[in-house]
């Protein structure tokens, strides 16, 4: 049977099998391999009949079986994949071949459409990128180091990995993540020009501040002592610190007007506080795990929170009153990155998705979910880490991701890959683009940063 179907999918095409899956074409066939002598017409366990189009839209006494447009919140494709062999179906058989579940999330995730007359049940978002008007102005003199205080450095047995970058938006500048310090390089000649003591321990989190003059560090020593500490660019000069944490910083953006700092970790809580006096303004406890990522929207309106267990909430910036929620992440969520247009914010998981979030409602406008696929090494058995651990907007509208199949990808707004490098040795973990588009820097486990031209 299966090399039927194999056979089949070969006479019907390859161009049906990329955009126009339908249900009476290329789903039932499976269903009727797979389903139909549970969930069909002459039995329905749990009420769910699968043998026509209307019916399996329909559901069953669990609800609804298929979600157009996300395979993740489909009760059909969970029911499939559940990796509990008591649980998953069909019971009490091998798990589907994976190319039928391939076909099956790929029709649920392009709108679910019924035949090849029919039309998506999902509508097409415009991800098109316009730099708006007010995006941000260049200053007159973008921010470069001038005149840097001496900054000792610790002696190593192995250099940290690079665990955070940032670049300048208007200027040559790159700032990487050290042990006890931040170390700033001159981005367009590689010239190192100084570094920033970090005396609270490892900097995890590495921001500019929207028009280049502010640095923001934060990290700590684990379950120790956490902090955020603002940087003057050009003088190094502490501008101010913020927060008393009992643990590291795992988390942590500057606002747009640099007059609000978030932060979360290990305690679940994201916190926001004032710049100027370091005052608590609110905490976001929705949160039930780690929190591992914040990010303010550029126009200053939202702040966008992650965790461990995937989750993802958009908060009005201001109060601290949810907006909205994004469940798609089955894994913890590594990082958010806004679109300077606010419209669109990205994010990674380490269950190897990377999401373009609609802001507007919420909706997944692109889902990649495999967007770093590890290759298998062989006499490895078992699950592959297949995590994405990074994300770097442009201000073109373009995204630098990095993953754990050791290689650094460049997208389109569109959700198009457009360039990989990849690493001989080493898993990169942090990645920007150069402030003129120019070139893409990387970081990697091994200590060492990379950089190539576009």
């Amino acid at each position: 049977m299966k090399k039927l179907f194999l056979l089949y999918l070969a006479v019907v095409g390859n161009a049906a099998w990329a955009d126009e899956i339908n249900y009476e074409d290329h789903i039932k066939p499976i269903f009727r391999e797979h389903c139909l002598r549970c969930h069909g017409d002459d039995k329905q366990k749990a009420d769910l009949n699968l043998q026509n189009y209307a019916s399996t839209m329909q559901g069953g006494s669990g609800g609804e079986a298929v979600t157009p447009g996300r395979s993740s919140q489909s009760l059909l494709f969970d029911s499939i994949t559940d990796p509990d062999d008591d649980s998953r179906m069909p019971p009490n058989k091998p798990p589907i071949p994976q190319e039928h579940i391939d076909m099956i999330q790929k029709w649920i995730d392009t709108g679910s459409r019924e035949s090849s007359s029919s039309k998506s049940m999902v509508e097409a978002r415009d991800t098109s990128f316009q730099p708006a008007a007010d995006a941000g102005q260049k200053p007159e003199y973008p921010a470069m180091p001038e005149e840097l205080p001496v900054c000792e450095t610790p002696e190593l047995i192995r250099p940290l990995p690079v665990l955070s970058m940032d670049t300048s938006p208007w200027a040559p500048l790159l700032a990487f993540a050290c042990q006890e310090h931040v170390k700033l390089v001159n981005s367009r000649t590689g010239d190192e020009l100084g570094s920033l003591h970090f005396p609270e321990g490892i900097p995890h989190v590495l921001r500019f501040s929207r028009d280049g003059a502010v640095l923001l560090a934060a990290g700590g020593k684990p379950v120790e002592a956490g902090k955020v500490v603002l940087f003057d660019v050009k003088t190094g000069r502490r501008l101010a610190e913020v927060g008393d944490e009992v643990d590291a910083v795992l988390a942590a953006d500057l606002s747009p007007d640099q007059s609000l700092v978030a932060l979360g970790g290990t305690g679940g809580i994201a916190k926001v506080y004032s710049s100027a006096d370091g005052s608590l303004k609110y905490k976001i406890e929705k949160h039930t795990d780690w929190v591992t990522t914040v990010a303010f929207s550029p126009d200053g309106k939202t702040l966008a929170t992650g965790d461990r267990a995937g989750g993802i909430h958009l908060w009005d910036a201001a109060s601290g009153r949810i907006r909205l929620s994004l469940s798609e992440h089955s894994a913890a969520v590594k990082a958010l990155d806004w679109r300077s247009d606010s419209k669109f914010l990205a994010s990674a998981g380490e269950d190897g998705r990377i999401v373009w979030w609609d802001t507007a409602d919420g909706w997944p406008a692109i889902n990649k979910t495999n967007a770093h696929p590890p290759k298998r090494v062989p006499g490895t058995y078992g699950t592959i880490p297949n995590g994405v651990l990074s994300l770097n907007y442009d201000a073109k509208g373009n995204l630098v991701s990095t993953g754990r199949d050791n290689k650094v990808r460049v997208w389109d707004s569109k959700g198009k890959q457009i360039k990989k490098f990849e690493l001989e040795q080493g898993i990169p973990i942090s990645a920007a683009f150069a402030f003129d588009g120019v070139k893409i820097f990387a970081g990697d486990s091994l200590g060492r940063t990379h950089h190539w031209d576009l």
